[in-house]
């Protein structure tokens, strides 16, 4: 292909990067990019005006579809008619493979959030779902242990390509990069599309990070154009839509019409959400301060309304609601611990459950069956609770944004945490890990991305711990210091390049909108920066005036 160059080279890409899939890829490049382009300058319009003060609110445009009765979704696709558990995980070739024997309903496949968007990781995936679709997946480890896929019912596989945010790099059309969204996308349906429906499901997505129901009507048009181009019936395509900012929260029931004959619903992506939260208000003062990450349960407040409203949303339309994220990785080494986080993630899982949600996430599968049990417990053996309208939910749209009655403290505990955890994550995904445990949690872009906003949000609001102390950029240099000397130095750890990142996204005055995309512009894109060598910078700065605001 004239107009497309390819940047970088990775096993199997020949398998993927086909002449057929690159020309279906230059079609829904040349048709959709300037929209693309115009929906992200959008988005920086709004997070500019919500920095000044805007307030979200839903739309008087669109009241027509918020109060017309009479329309309902598509009914439930094929494999996606009982959805009570879903395990999620990058599509990493063992991870696939535990992930098909899981016992779950359905495996979200992800490209966005617990992967690292590294060009082997890119092409990875796309060959692992070919093979696993194809039940020619297998893997043998470095010690020599062989995993197979032997469960005789596998999960439904719903592939989340990234954000329209991100670009991919390493396919450049006309000097420019093509959208990362349309790539995985792309080559999923194109190489997978037809297997799966002859094998009696379908060509199922996860759409991510959505700011407003116009991004879910251009999805909407990329659907409708792929399915005509590759001779597939209109509405075969189905997706998910993540409810992960708060501005798409004002618009669930526009987002769910805009889709209605792609729709599978819609899902309470709570650590993004959070994200959403902190980065919309990091600057309204302290009303809008949370406390520290680990007090931010969907038991606040305003947490409770937005999942209760995506219910009402949902289930008023005929759609499948979906929960949230459950982050506990079990371990043998601490039975007691374990027992105790199994029972909180089952108390999570069964007040899901009770709120109408039809199914909910799990990261490990040693976790499926407590989720299970929670949803079996109300569903019985129907496959959903779409019958529950829950009318006595009220449409508030203050709710929505009253963070004042989280209860809670900002602790010195929690900032260190945060501190630590964003910069091992970041570490991690450097070096291609997309998804990582860190004392027992699973975390992943969108945690890592909590804990980075927080501390900026902390400095910048010059937020008080329990002990007292105000919370500066000093401080948290001195806890990076720290940290530093406990993390060493091993031969290939990328803890230099990661406390940078990590500086330049928590603790600078400008807030980027994302770590992924300052990552992968530094270190990952184009004219990235060579990984540093030698030992790990301290630096130990003075306090930065407050007055100095950044809107990104």
């Amino acid at each position: 292909m004239e107009r497309i160059r390819i940047t970088d080279h990775a096993e199997g890409q020949d398998r993927v990067l086909t002449d057929d899939a690159l020309a279906f890829l230059l079609e829904l490049h040349d048709a959709f990019e300037c929209s693309r382009q115009q929906l992200l300058q959008d988005r920086r319009k709004r997070r500019a005006a919500l920095a000044d003060g805007e307030t979200p609110r839903f739309l008087e445009a669109t009241a027509h579809v918020r109060e017309d009765d009479s329309w309902r979704v598509a009914p439930p696709a094929p494999g996606l008619e009982d959805r009570r558990v879903e395990i999620t995980g990058p599509i990493e070739r063992k991870m696939t493979i535990n992930a098909l024997n899981s016992g779950a309903k359905v495996w979200l496949a992800d490209c966005e959030d617990a992967s690292s968007p590294l060009w082997r990781n890119v092409i990875a995936s796309q060959v692992n779902l070919q093979d696993a679709i194809r039940d020619r997946i297998s893997f043998t480890s470095p010690a020599g242990k062989e995993y197979r896929v032997t469960a005789t019912e596998t999960p439904t596989i719903v592939v989340r390509p990234r954000g329209w945010h991100l670009d991919e790099h390493r396919i450049v059309v006309d000097g420019k990069p093509m959208s990362g969204s349309l790539v995985d996308f792309g080559l999923h349906l194109f190489h997978n599309g037809r297997e799966l429906i002859a094998r009696g499901r379908g060509p199922y997505f996860y759409l991510p990070k959505l700011e407003d129901h116009r991004e879910a009507r251009l999805w909407d048009d990329v659907f409708v154009l792929a399915q005509d181009r590759l001779g597939i019936d209109r509405g075969t395509i189905r997706a998910t839509v993540l409810i992960e900012t708060i501005t798409a929260a004002f618009e669930m029931e526009e987002i769910l019409w805009q889709l209605r004959e792609h729709s599978a619903g819609l899902n309470a992506g709570r650590w993004d959400y959070l994200f959403s939260m902190i980065k919309a208000f990091r600057l309204r003062g302290p009303d809008f301060v949370l406390p520290d990450r680990a007090r931010l349960t969907m038991t606040a407040p305003f947490m409770r309304a937005y999942t209760e409203q995506l219910v009402r949303a949902c289930h008023r339309r005929g759609a499948h609601a979906i929960g949230g994220m459950a982050a506990f990785v079990p371990s043998a080494k601490d039975p007691v611990a374990t027992e105790r986080a199994l029972r909180a993630v089952a108390a999570d899982k069964s007040r899901e459950a009770g709120d109408g949600f039809d199914g909910s996430w799990v990261a490990h599968p040693g976790l499926v069956e407590t989720c299970r049990a929670a949803f079996d417990a109300v569903l019985g053996d129907r496959p959903h609770q779409l019958d529950r309208s829950r009318d006595d939910v009220a449409v508030d749209a203050a709710a929505l944004i009253d963070l004042s009655t989280t209860e809670g403290e900002i602790t010195d505990a929690g900032l260190r945490s945060n501190i630590e955890i964003a910069i091992r994550y970041m570490e991690a995904w450097l070096r291609g890990h997309g998804a990582v445990a860190i004392h027992s949690l699973m975390e992943d872009a969108a945690t890592a991305e909590i804990s980075r906003s927080q501390v900026w949000q902390w400095i910048h609001n010059e937020s008080v711990t329990s002990d007292g102390r105000t919370v500066t950029r000093e401080r948290c240099e001195a806890i990076v210091a720290e940290l530093a000397a406990s993390f060493g130095e091993g031969e290939d750890d990328r803890f230099r390049e990661a406390i940078e990142l990590f500086r330049e996204t928590a603790l600078e005055e400008a807030y980027p909108a994302f770590l992924t995309l300052a990552g992968t512009e530094r270190y990952l894109g184009d004219g990235a920066r060579r990984p540093a060598t030698g030992p790990v910078p301290v630096q130990v700065a003075a306090d930065e005036p407050a007055e100095a605001r950044t809107a990104a």
